[in-house]
C-alpha cells in the first residue's frame, strides 16, 4: 500500500469517500504484546476527532488500573469541562454497570460476561459510541461464555457508523473472517522469558 494508496479498487459502486468512511470491525490477536495498547492508541486518535469512546474490559481485574484508563478518563473529563475531544466511558470486570460480582465461580463470571455482551448489543443498537473497544473479548468467546456466531452477526449488522475493536489471543476464525482489519501480534522476545516481571510504564 505505497503512499497510502490501496493496491486495488473494488467494483462495489461506492465513491472513494464512501469507501474510505466505512465503519471498521478490527481484531488485534496473537501471542505478542501490544494488542490492547494498539487499541487504546486508536482511542486517543478517535478522542481527538471528537468520537464517543467506549471501552469494555472483559478479563482484567477491577483492582488493576492501567495507565491508559487514567489518561482516557481524564480526557473524558476534559471533554465535559471544555468540549474538547469526545466523551469517554470505561467499564470493566468488578465495577460499573455489569461486573457486580467481586468474587465468584466460573458460572458467575460466565453470566457476567453474557450480561456485559448484552449491554454492548444495546449500545450498538442505540449507536451510543463511535468507537467501541472490547478488550480481551476473545477469551469469553473462546471459553464458550458468549456465542461467537451471535457476536459476528451483531457486529456485522450493527447500524450507523460505529468502529469496533476486539483484542485478545486466539481469535476465532469466524471473527477473523468477518473483520475488516486483523493484526496478529507475534512474540519474538519478551523480558518474561528471562524471568523479568512487568514494570511501571511498560505493562501499566
Amino acid at each position: 500500500m505505497p503512499k497510502g494508496q490501496p493496491s486495488r479498487v473494488p467494483d462495489d459502486g461506492l465513491t472513494t469517500r464512501q469507501r474510505r468512511n466505512r465503519p471498521l470491525l478490527m481484531v488485534h490477536t496473537g501471542d505478542g504484546k501490544g494488542k490492547s495498547s494498539a487499541a487504546f492508541g486508536l482511542a486517543l486518535r478517535g478522542w481527538n476527532q471528537g468520537w464517543r469512546i467506549g471501552v469494555f474490559q472483559f478479563v482484567k481485574s477491577a483492582k488493576w488500573r492501567i495507565g491508559e484508563q487514567t489518561v482516557l478518563e481524564r480526557l473524558g473529563r476534559l471533554h465535559e469541562e471544555t468540549g474538547e475531544g469526545g466523551p469517554v466511558e470505561w467499564h470493566k470486570m468488578g465495577s460499573g454497570w455489569s461486573w457486580s460480582r467481586k468474587q465468584g465461580d466460573e458460572v458467575d463470571h460466565a453470566s457476567a460476561a453474557v450480561e456485559g455482551w448484552h449491554e454492548i448489543t444495546r449500545r450498538l443498537a442505540e449507536e451510543r459510541h463511535d468507537l467501541l473497544i472490547l478488550d480481551e473479548f476473545t477469551y469469553p468467546m473462546g471459553w464458550g461464555w458468549v456465542d461467537v456466531d451471535e457476536v459476528v452477526d451483531v457486529l456485522t449488522h450493527r447500524p450507523g457508523h460505529q468502529h469496533v475493536v476486539i483484542t485478545g489471543r486466539r481469535a476465532d476464525p469466524r471473527l477473523i473472517d468477518a473483520a475488516d482489519l486483523v493484526t496478529e501480534m507475534a512474540k519474538v522476545k519478551h523480558p518474561m522469558d528471562a524471568g523479568q516481571k512487568g514494570q511501571r510504564g511498560i505493562e501499566w
